[in-house]
């Protein structure tokens, strides 16, 4: 048998062992599936957001005393921040796209002439539906804006048309359940990467391991599939959860999505195995998980937008394979987003694996030599 023949078998077999290990009690076979379906339709059911800035871009095709007037207005607002001035319509979809603005406001070329005339003035307001309860509090915002500028102005009638992209009617799990679904697969892949090497410890079977003919490389890797395609099998129910039964359009690319997680999985692995390589049994390692999964989880944007975080705390999501995978798998599934649009969230995901998962080799091998 060749040499790279017998590498794959050996990771086989012992892939093959960790999933016997790892499905051949009921209790565990519950605790894999049972969660995630118990908290997909509960945060499906029951997930809320707050807002205390918009970030927002203006379109002002009039270029008229009344619309500095009214432009003036929204910017003084303290609920809104104005991130972009737009030279033309053509900006509208990169300023949203992009995630800088969470909304557009247009004044059209008319809307002076239309005010001068008593007749009523529309205004454009276009919101980015993938932040499905903070874009509805943003729209808020400029509802208020302008009937104070209509009360101010005795009456001038500026008449608020508004339209939700990705999300039309607003739908808060809209927005929630496609971030669940990398969180919840994050959540139970690392808590099984990282209780693999301690088990094996605590029951006394890791020194058995280390006099087989597996090289810490080939054991690293057999570790690390099965976490892998669990996590890919989670995510999976979810999806189908957030499709079929809470009827989210899928708008975007299965194998883009898929490749998105495989990713953000590997590199979950990597975290998992790292601290199981540190971790000396398996409290430590629950100690250790839960430790991380909170911070990790505020700072990854599926509870409140990174946007409304401190300006330190932002620099410290880029540390976090969840926020990128968390923002990809919404693009993806809501916008409909593309390889170009979702690849550079790749690179921070795979800079994540390619310095846990040799980190977990080299701790590995210091741990048994």
């Amino acid at each position: 048998m060749s040499r790279l023949a017998l590498f794959w078998q050996h990771i086989k077999t012992i892939s093959w062992k960790e999933l016997l290990i790892t499905f051949n009690s009921p209790v565990d076979r519950r605790i894999l599936l049972f969660p995630v379906l118990i908290q997909g339709f509960l945060f499906g059911y029951s997930a809320t957001f707050n807002l205390d800035s918009a970030p927002y871009a203006l379109l002002d095709m009039s270029q008229s005393v009344a619309s500095a007037d009214l432009a003036a207005h929204i910017e003084a607002a303290s609920s809104l921040q104005l991130v972009r001035v737009l030279p033309n319509a053509s900006g509208i979809a990169d300023a949203i796209d992009s995630g800088d603005a969470m909304l557009v406001v247009v004044i059209p070329s008319d809307f002076a002439d239309k005010l001068s005339r008593g007749e009523k003035s529309p205004i454009q307001t276009i919101a980015d539906g993938r932040n499905t309860m903070t874009a509805g509090l943003a729209l808020g915002y400029v509802n208020r804006i302008v009937a104070d500028y209509n009360r101010e102005r005795n009456g001038t009638s500026v008449e608020l048309l508004t339209r939700t992209w990705y999300n039309p009617t607003q739908n808060t799990r809209w927005n929630f359940l496609p971030g669940l679904i990398g969180m919840i697969s994050f959540t139970q892949v690392i808590m099984l990467a990282g209780l693999s090497v301690a088990r094996e410890r605590e029951l006394g079977t890791f020194d058995q391991l280390l006099v087989t003919p597996l090289s810490p490389t080939e054991i690293l890797i057999g570790k690390a599939l099965p976490p892998t395609l669990i996590g890919l099998f989670q995510s999976t129910a979810l999806l189908l959860i957030a499709r079929f039964w809470f009827d989210i359009p899928f708008a975007g690319s299965l194998p883009l999505f898929y490749l998105t997680l495989l990713i953000f999985v590997l590199s979950s692995t990597g975290i998992g195995l790292t601290i199981s390589a540190i971790a000396d049994n398996m409290q430590q390692v629950l100690v250790y998980v839960f430790v991380l999964l909170l911070p990790l989880a505020l700072l990854s944007g599926i509870v409140t937008p990174i946007r409304n975080m401190p300006e330190a705390l932002q620099i410290l999501t880029y540390a976090d394979p969840l926020r990128f995978a968390v923002e990809s798998i919404r693009r993806i599934y809501l916008e409909g987003a593309g390889f170009t649009d979702i690849a550079p969230n790749f690179l921070p995901m795979l800079a994540v694996a390619a310095v846990t998962l040799p980190l977990a080799g080299w701790l590995f091998r210091h741990k048994i030599t």
